[in-house]
């Protein structure tokens, strides 16, 4: 790829997601970066870049996944390495970003770790961030540098309009994704139904009502992230009960921790549907039920497009 502004295009990858790296690099005709990436006994971070990258416009591919903070620290050593070593612009890539769910103070004396993560990444010396589908979209605005915001949806849409299914409703698994789960039903010629939930009366036990037509329809349920997958499954079988034909799921980012995908397993949604954003080897030899789409491709263009200089805003549609 020709040079701009910034100098030649570099892809370079973190421990967290070496097969999206070389996926992406693979779309854009570069080579992945040379460097090494290794730990002391005592697990402290050595990195070292084995090629020249003076005047270049770097990216650093890194999801903050499990094991969240080793992955985090990794990625501000690497981005320390390359203020160092002069390059001209660095990226950080972050396709999943880690401590987006502590986002405000929901409780007393509690951090907004969001914003932290934020503020750290810009001291380590990233000059811009390119990430995809936050949980709130204002953690934008923690940012002091320029952060474009993708979203999954073209991947995911595409996906859900090949499988042609008849009376579709998007489910929200609760009332704040029905905003998400309504931009999916409008793009899908689908309806749309809500998961309410809320505490029984006595506190014990958990009761999830669902507002909207679902009964003999195709139910997709809609969320950003999927982590020990209790919501959603309880969201699944609420939707049984109300005269679901059939139930899928789909995220964005499946981090399926703990008993996630023994949930899904003995769940009655038929399909989970998640993008490698995260890593999903483990998920893929334990299930079967679990898809993994991938969005190499929207992650490419979107760096392609920032090392051009050229509009992003054309991957939203």
């Amino acid at each position: 790829m020709a040079a701009t502004g910034f100098g030649e295009l570099k892809i370079f990858s973190g421990s967290a997601h070496p097969e999206l790296a070389k996926d992406i690099a693979e779309f854009l005709g570069v080579k992945p970066g040379q460097a090494r990436l290794r730990r002391f006994p005592d697990t402290e971070v050595s990195f070292q870049i084995d090629e020249n990258i003076r005047g270049t416009d770097v990216f650093v591919i890194q999801p903050t996944c499990a094991p969240v903070d080793e992955h985090l620290m990794e990625l501000m050593i690497m981005i320390d390495a390359f203020r160092r070593s002069s390059a001209a612009r660095i990226t950080a890539v972050l396709p999943y970003y880690g401590y987006a769910r502590q986002d405000r103070k929901d409780k007393p004396r509690v951090p907004i770790s969001a914003k932290l993560v934020a503020n750290v990444l810009s001291a380590a010396g990233a000059h811009r961030v390119l990430t995809m589908d936050l949980h709130k979209a204002q953690i934008q605005g923690f940012f002091d540098i320029p952060t474009d915001h993708l979203f999954a949806a073209p991947v995911i849409v595409d996906y859900l309009a090949r499988l042609d299914a008849k009376n579709l409703t998007m489910v929200a698994p609760d009332a704040g994704g029905a905003e998400r789960a309504r931009a999916y039903a409008k793009r899908l010629g689908g309806e749309l139904a809500v998961i309410d939930k809320r505490r029984s009366e006595d506190g014990t036990a958990e009761v999830m009502n669902v507002i909207g037509d679902v009964q003999g329809r195709t139910c997709i349920i809609q969320d950003d992230i999927v982590d020990t997958a209790g919501t959603i499954t309880k969201a699944a079988i609420a939707l049984k009960n109300n005269g679901a034909a059939r139930v899928l799921a789909c995220a964005v980012h499946g981090v399926l921790s703990g008993p996630a995908i023994e949930r899904i397993e003995k769940s009655p949604i038929d399909k989970m549907i998640v993008t490698d954003t995260i890593p999903q080897t483990r998920a893929l030899a334990a299930s079967s039920k679990i898809q993994v789409l991938s969005v190499a491709r929207l992650l490419g263009q979107a760096i392609k497009s920032i090392h051009e200089e050229t509009s992003v805003s054309s991957l939203f549609v």
